[in-house]
């Protein structure tokens, strides 16, 4: 079997191509997250905190020094891990959503019954039907 036939045979799995869907999604969901943390949410909270903005919180282990170009800046940037945080919740609540959603349409798609087999009159009605409509 060549490769390529094995490719095409591997692509065209229904499970593959619905997961590059999802990634590619959640690609872009990231970047929609990302600027509703960013510019929406994070201003006002900085806003409330007495103009703090949480992206520039650090703590300096080591201070840049002006003198050497060779000594740069160390430091924990807190306030960045504190925006990741919060896109993360915000991702997390919109997943357990969207789950919830499916998960209540399975529900219901479970409720409908089945349609029932025939009883056995009903059955006996068919048949009589069939043999009538046979032309002689």
């Amino acid at each position: 079997m060549s490769v390529v036939k094995e490719f095409r045979e591997f692509i065209a799995r229904g499970n593959v191509i619905e997961l590059a869907v999802g990634v590619i999604i959640g690609a872009a969901f990231n970047g929609i997250v990302k600027s509703l943390v960013d510019q929406v949410i994070m201003p006002p909270i900085g806003l409330l905190t007495g103009g703090l903005d949480f992206s520039k919180l650090e703590w300096v282990l080591r201070p840049e020094n002006p003198a050497t170009e060779a000594v740069e800046k160390v430091a924990v940037q807190y306030g960045a891990f504190i925006n990741t945080l919060i896109q993360f919740f915000i991702v997390a609540v919109v997943v357990f959503l969207l789950v919830k959603v499916v998960n209540g349409i399975r529900r219901a798609d479970a409720e409908e019954p089945a349609p029932s087999a025939p009883t056995p009159e009903e059955k006996l009605l068919t048949e009589i039907r069939d043999l009538l409509a046979k032309p002689r």
